[in-house]
């Protein structure tokens, strides 16, 4: 299903990684390390189409994703370190609004109980800024719940979150691979999650 094939990365005049290859299939998660500053937000930004690479090509069902354009974006769910959450709108809005806007039109009722799941049922109807940062961080994680996406791209998903949210991510997450799902998530913690298959990248600095 995934390819990354001799990737390398340059960031200024520094280069990050070279020779990068690896490859991933259905219910495959791949655990990605490193220090800070060794290129994992950036091999990630180049996996979800959002950056281009110095060299190489990263493959999707076979195809290089700058050829797929949409096809290939609406298979990916990207949660970057930042949450991408917009203080003026309420929680509910703020998910509502994101899942539109990837093709998504979800219903009120149906945005109440993927927010009663993730514990922010009580918070749903107030503006973002209000919310703690553990909150917040759940709240971006709702967005994956709203998704079809095959391919999540996760970075330091479990950051700022209290140990029943650590949990409950950990339950969805598996979900997804369980159900045909592949997952790359950069993090320093231990992710404690089945799959049929796990492989660690280390980047080095």
């Amino acid at each position: 299903m995934l390819e990354v094939i001799n990737l390398g990365c340059i960031r200024g005049d520094r280069r990050l990684f070279k020779d990068l290859n690896f490859s991933a299939k259905p219910n495959e998660l791949i655990e990605l390390r490193g220090a800070n500053g060794s290129g994992k937000t950036s091999l990630l930004r180049l996996l979800c189409g959002l950056a281009t690479p110095a060299e190489g090509e990263v493959r999707w069902q076979g195809k290089n994703i700058r050829s797929l354009g949409e096809d290939y974006f609406r298979d990916v769910a990207y949660l970057a370190h930042q949450n991408a959450v917009k203080d003026e709108l309420s929680a509910i809005e703020n998910l509502r609004i994101s899942s539109a806007v990837n093709g998504n039109n979800l219903k009120g009722d149906q945005a109440q109980q993927i927010l009663g799941r993730i514990g922010l049922s009580s918070q749903q109807n107030l503006p973002a800024r209000s919310l703690s940062a553990g909150q917040r961080r759940r709240l971006a994680l709702a967005r994956l719940l709203t998704s079809n996406a095959k391919f999540w791209i996760l970075d330091e998903v479990l950051t700022s979150l209290d140990d029943a949210a650590v949990k409950l991510s950990r339950e969805f997450i598996g979900e997804h691979l369980k159900t045909g799902g592949l997952a790359i998530i950069a993090t320093h913690h231990d992710l404690d999650l089945a799959a049929d298959r796990i492989q660690r990248i280390e980047l080095s600095k």
